[in-house]
């Protein structure tokens, strides 16, 4: 006989007993698992990625830092707080010889730059003039004897007619007056390196060993060059005042030619051509120890010109302009000159 359906419309699954898990629970539990499964993996990118992106912010933190700090290696690897002394201090490249390097002077410093009190400064200035003045003073001293044969070579060599214009004496003095300046003459010439020697002993404890030898090699340049604007002045320069100086004013009077106002034209014009000859000296080590430079030089030649001309007509005994004409065109020269000699060897 056939079973009857149940009347309640029931299932006919047998409901399982208690402590027994459902295949419904076990089903969900399966897709629980599998899900988080899935999960896991996107977990652990997402870490990844938080760590890639704090590795990034550490990197910029330390970059800003050393940018802060000018590269300071240490700076940047205490987090951007170094010092900042000496931020702008130029750097020397990794793969550069730091002795290879060069800026004119050399890598040792001056061997004895000490502070001095003002006084003593003032006191050994005053030791190396008196020096000067000393070894210009033997030099005068040494000369005077034979100045009375230098009077006599040099007036026969500018007057004209030196027999028949003998020199006229206007004061009891004035032989031994004119005496004194011939033979002082000679001082000044001796006398102008004693002064370039003695101011590089004045300047040596804060100068370079470069600059120590420019000095030293100056010394006997200024004498070199002080003689040579005497025997300039003596060649060139005076007998040319003197033609000048005679045709002016023959035509008006008869020159009667006193002692004493002859030779302070001959002394003058001597002694400012071997003071004017040192120029290139002074100019050479200007550049040398970079105080001044060519080109600052020849932008300014205008100026210097004009302070030449200046310096010539202030201290030119000659009221008629010829002679501070010549000195001037003898300092002009000699400027260009140098800065030409300085030009072609591309200093």
């Amino acid at each position: 006989m056939a079973e009857q359906p149940d009347p309640d419309g029931g299932d006919d699954t047998p409901e399982p007993a208690d402590g027994e898990p459902s295949a419904v629970d076990a089903d969900a539990d399966a897709e629980t698992a599998a899900s988080d499964a899935e999960s896991t993996p996107s977990d652990a990118e997402t870490h990844a990625s938080d760590a890639d992106s704090a590795a990034s912010d550490a990197d910029d933190v330390a970059s800003d830092a050393a940018a802060a700090n000018d590269g300071d290696p240490s700076a940047a690897a205490d987090g951007g707080t170094g010092s900042s002394v000496g931020t702008n201090a130029p750097t020397i490249p990794e793969d550069s010889d730091p002795q290879v390097i060069d800026d004119g002077l050399d890598r040792e410093g001056p061997e004895s730059d000490e502070e001095m009190p003002l006084a003593d400064h003032i006191e050994e200035m005053m030791r190396r003039l008196a020096a000067v003045f000393l070894i210009a003073g033997i030099a005068l001293a040494i000369t005077y004897p034979f100045s009375p044969e230098l009077i006599n070579y040099l007036w026969a060599t500018h007057i004209p007619e030196p027999m028949a214009n003998r020199p006229r004496l206007y004061g009891p003095l004035e032989f031994i007056l004119t005496k004194l300046k011939v033979a002082g003459l000679s001082g000044l010439v001796v006398g102008l390196p004693m002064f370039v020697y003695q101011t590089y002993r004045f300047m040596k404890p804060g100068l370079y060993p470069k600059e120590r030898r420019y000095y030293l090699a100056a010394v006997p340049t200024s004498l070199i060059l002080g003689i040579i604007g005497v025997l300039f002045a003596h060649f060139l320069v005076l007998p040319f005042v003197f033609a000048y100086f005679t045709t002016y004013t023959a035509e008006a009077a008869v020159i009667a030619f006193g002692l004493q106002e002859t030779f302070n034209l001959i002394l003058i014009m001597m002694g400012w051509m071997a003071i004017i000859f040192q120029i290139p000296l002074f100019i050479m080590l200007a550049i040398m120890m970079n105080l001044v430079t060519r080109l600052w030089l020849e932008s300014k030649r205008l100026l210097f010109w004009g302070a030449f001309l200046g310096i010539a007509f202030i201290f030119s005994p000659d009221p008629t302009g010829m002679a501070p004409i010549i000195v001037t065109l003898t300092m002009v020269a000699l400027f260009e000159g140098t800065l030409a000699l300085l030009r072609w060897t591309g200093n």
